[in-house]
């Protein structure tokens, strides 16, 4: 049962990631810092598809999938089109890859040690949607102030 509504938080917020960064008229902003916003939109949206593809796709899925975590916020002027992309593979993959876990499997000990101790799988993926929506509300701020 909570698969089902992990798969459908993921979907929602994945596909409101998609309409944030749509809604960037001026695909130039996507990549804008100023004053006290140290991180861009798009460098935020790097780093989400990122974190997804390595915690859900290469430790559960096991898709082969290698992060360059300092990429995802020194990479610039990636088009608007290409994140896009990148977002709609990402949601296609966790769903890929959350339709195929047992509630069974979300019991179990998630395979990596990402904080100071172990944990569950449903615990992390319960926690990587709340990162998601965290970084997707910084984003919706980052485009209504600098988006101008």
């Amino acid at each position: 049962m909570i698969i089902e509504s992990l798969r459908s938080l993921y979907s929602r917020d994945l596909n409101k990631l998609k309409t944030e960064i749509e809604a960037y008229q001026n695909e130039e902003n996507l990549w804008r810092i100023d004053k006290n916003i140290a991180n861009s939109g798009g460098n935020l949206c790097l780093h989400l598809v990122g974190n997804l593809n390595l915690f859900i796709g290469t430790e559960l899925g096991k898709t082969g999938y290698v992060r360059h975590r300092d990429l995802e916020f020194s990479l610039k002027d990636i088009p608007k089109a290409e994140l896009i992309e990148k977002v709609q593979a990402t949601l296609s993959m966790v769903d890929t890859v959350l339709s195929q876990l047992s509630e069974e499997d979300l019991g179990k000990e998630y395979p990596l040690v990402v904080f100071e101790d172990k944990m569950t799988t449903d615990y992390f993926l319960i926690h990587l949607v709340a990162h998601l929506d965290y970084h997707l509300g910084q984003i919706n701020y980052h485009r209504r102030l600098l988006d101008i």
